[in-house]
């Protein structure tokens, strides 16, 4: 984002702030000072926390301090102003200055573990946030443009709601009363139906569908959910609803506006539900290949996020499981206590190489702390880019694999709960999402293994994740024999991994945790969004090879198997045979000179072939609905 448009946002949201004046004042006095602070902003959706935090930036800014938006590394420098709109690791808090004023905001308050410990004690200053005060809320609608005479009502109906508020500003006056008035979720569901009421046009609605679907939105790619070459005027409405706020990667719709939409375009049109997944789905292959290794990071979360609903994937997406469990980098005066979890549940030969691994790999090491700080779990995941002769798992995980030059091998060595090992648990699932995290954002990475106890027990559930068995991956130590479960990243990359899992729950699911070998796509309106991708990456093996269709029965036909190769030539086959019958032969030279054989552009295929542009796209049109079909057909009866 240009400065001039991060200027502009930022006096907008500067204007239509109102209140938490207290707050303010409190918050300006921490900077004034040479101790640091943890301020801990608190509150439910809608309240206005990320809303202070940029206040809080400005204040900060104004102060001469440097001001910083955390991600996951530790920033740098003097006089330090760090802002978090999520719960921030304690490893990272405590590496930060003595003198850095950090502001968190979270739904919850803070946690035990900040409340209870003297040292962080000393330096938290908890901010809860709640509705605003009859005042504050009528200067808001006002600078909103709501009129006075209709704020009795608002103020009626909201009960102070920030969210409720704006949302109130947006439809200009309330459709309808509810009998019980609230602050919560219920009032912004109801304003909600009112804004969708007040949406201009079909057009609109669309557009707020779409990006209901998707973590953050940018001007490309609600053209790309939309399938429209551009989408400048929709996304300048989006931009201006108070439901969406514009953050560092594009347009992101508040949570409670997108649960409620979401919702309802489920419900209301599964078919476009779909296919607005599978486009978003086809815009990230296409950025992910040329995208560096960040960029591909949050591209690989972008595209998680779509299927956020997934039994798999969706788990992976929430933070944290109930209770306040995290995964924390393993310091060094945690190791003793890891080393005696391993030798209490594996034996003293298993401890040994765990201390080889913390010598060797420490950053692999990771802890499972609870509330109060205590450490009640272990995950080891190495990434191996040679054998490790001494420990006989990767020995025989780097013989399974057989990776190329380059190429990282993933192994998730030791993982257990302190009490419960590697039966179910809280803690077990804390680690699953971990493992899944490290899988998508490694770079390099052609194979992972995953080893349990109890082969077993957690059969079913590697086999629907798309972790079969692999056995010449086993292993033994002081007799306790390890079972491994592998994926291979370089048959089925990360992207089309993710498809397959989005596949198999928008599909219903299999009757049980074992999947179908080969699901096929969810509905006709996915699989006709995917055949289009294909023809538009016929020319890229690499984006073809991510494409949803290599997931169905109709790969089945394919002589090349389930490649970007078998892909191409079955859609080459099936248009081929639109060449024969003259009404399908306009359609078949339409295709040919655009996709499989392309002019350059439209307008060269149309005069390559002497026609009007309008006739062109008409015979294109056309043949792309033909070969549709015909893929379908072959989809359909291809038997499993």
């Amino acid at each position: 984002m240009s400065t001039r448009f991060a200027e502009r946002v930022a006096g907008a949201r500067r204007r239509d702030f109102v209140g938490r004046a207290a707050e303010l004042a409190g918050f300006a006095r921490l900077l004034t000072g040479d101790d640091g602070a943890l301020v801990w902003i608190s509150g439910p959706g809608g309240v206005g926390k990320t809303s202070l935090l940029h206040r809080f930036a400005d204040l900060a800014g104004n102060a001469g301090r440097t001001v910083v938006w955390l991600d996951e590394r530790v920033p740098e420098g003097d006089r330090l102003v760090v802002l978090a709109d999520e719960e921030v690791e304690t490893e990272l808090l405590a590496a930060l200055p003595a003198d850095a004023v950090v502001a968190v905001a979270t739904r919850a308050g803070p946690p035990v573990r900040y409340r209870a410990d003297p040292g962080w004690s000393s330096v938290l200053h908890p901010m809860p946030l709640t509705n605003l005060d009859p005042a504050e809320s009528a200067l808001l609608l006002t600078r909103r443009g709501v009129p006075a005479a209709a704020h009795a009502d608002a103020l009626a109906f909201t009960h102070g709601h920030p969210l409720a508020l704006a949302l109130i500003a947006d439809v200009r006056a309330p459709r309808h009363r509810p009998a019980a008035p609230a602050g919560g979720p219920e009032v912004v569901s109801t304003l909600l139906a009112a804004l969708l009421d007040a949406i201009p046009g079909p057009a609109h609605r669309l557009a707020l569908d779409a990006v209901s679907q998707v973590a953050v939105a940018t001007e490309p790619l609600l053209a790309a959910l939309l399938d429209l070459p551009e989408a400048h005027e929709q996304f300048e409405w989006l931009r201006g609803l108070s439901i969406m706020s514009a953050g560092p990667y594009g347009l992101v719709l508040h949570d409670l506006a997108r649960e409620v939409v979401a919702r309802d375009l489920r419900w209301r049109h599964p078919e476009l539900h779909a296919a607005v997944h599978h486009r978003a789905g086809g815009y990230y292959r296409h950025r992910f290949a040329g995208a560096g290794p960040d960029e591909q990071r949050r591209i690989l979360l972008d595209f998680a996020f779509l299927h956020r609903e997934n039994p798999v994937i969706g788990a992976f997406l929430r933070q944290r499981p109930s209770g306040e469990l995290r995964v924390v980098p393993a310091a060094t005066h945690r190791w003793p206590a890891l080393r005696e979890m391993v030798r209490r549940h594996e034996g003293t030969a298993s401890a040994e190489l765990f201390d080889h691994w913390c010598a060797g790999q420490p950053e692999a090491v990771h802890a499972v702390v609870d509330a109060r700080d205590t450490t009640v779990g272990l995950a080891v995941l190495l990434t191996l880019h040679a054998p490790g002769p001494r420990d006989p798992a990767a020995v025989a995980a780097w013989r399974r694999a057989a990776p190329a030059a380059g190429e990282a091998v993933s192994l998730l060595r030791f993982w257990l709960d302190a009490e419960a090992y590697q039966q179910p648990s809280p803690v077990q699932a804390l680690i699953a999402l971990h493992a899944v995290r490290h899988f998508l954002v490694t770079p390099g990475l052609g194979y992972s293994l995953i080893y349990h106890a109890d082969p077993d027990l957690w059969a079913p559930m590697c086999e629907y994740a798309g972790f079969p068995r692999a056995e010449d991956a086993d292993f033994t130590v002081d007799g306790h024999r390890f079972a491994g479960f592998g994926h291979d990243w370089r048959r089925t990359p990360r992207l089309a991994w993710l498809s397959r899992l989005a596949a198999r729950e928008t599909s219903g699911g299999p009757g049980t945790a074992e999947a179908p070998a080969a699901p096929g796509p969810p509905d006709r309106a996915a699989f006709a969004a995917a055949v289009r991708a294909a023809l538009r990456d016929l020319g890229r093996p690499d984006r073809l090879a991510t494409n949803p269709l290599l997931a169905g029965r109709l790969l089945d036909r394919a002589r090349a198997g389930r490649t970007a190769e078998g892909l191409r030539a079955l859609v080459e086959e099936a248009a081929g045979s639109l060449a024969g019958p003259p009404r399908d032969r306009p359609a078949h030279r339409a295709l040919h000179h655009t996709y499989l054989r392309p002019a350059g552009t439209q307008q060269a295929a149309a005069d390559l072939l002497r026609l009007p542009m309008s006739t062109y796209r008409r015979h294109l049109a056309a043949g792309v609905d033909r070969l549709t079909e015909i893929l379908w057909h072959w989809e359909s009866t291809t038997e499993p």
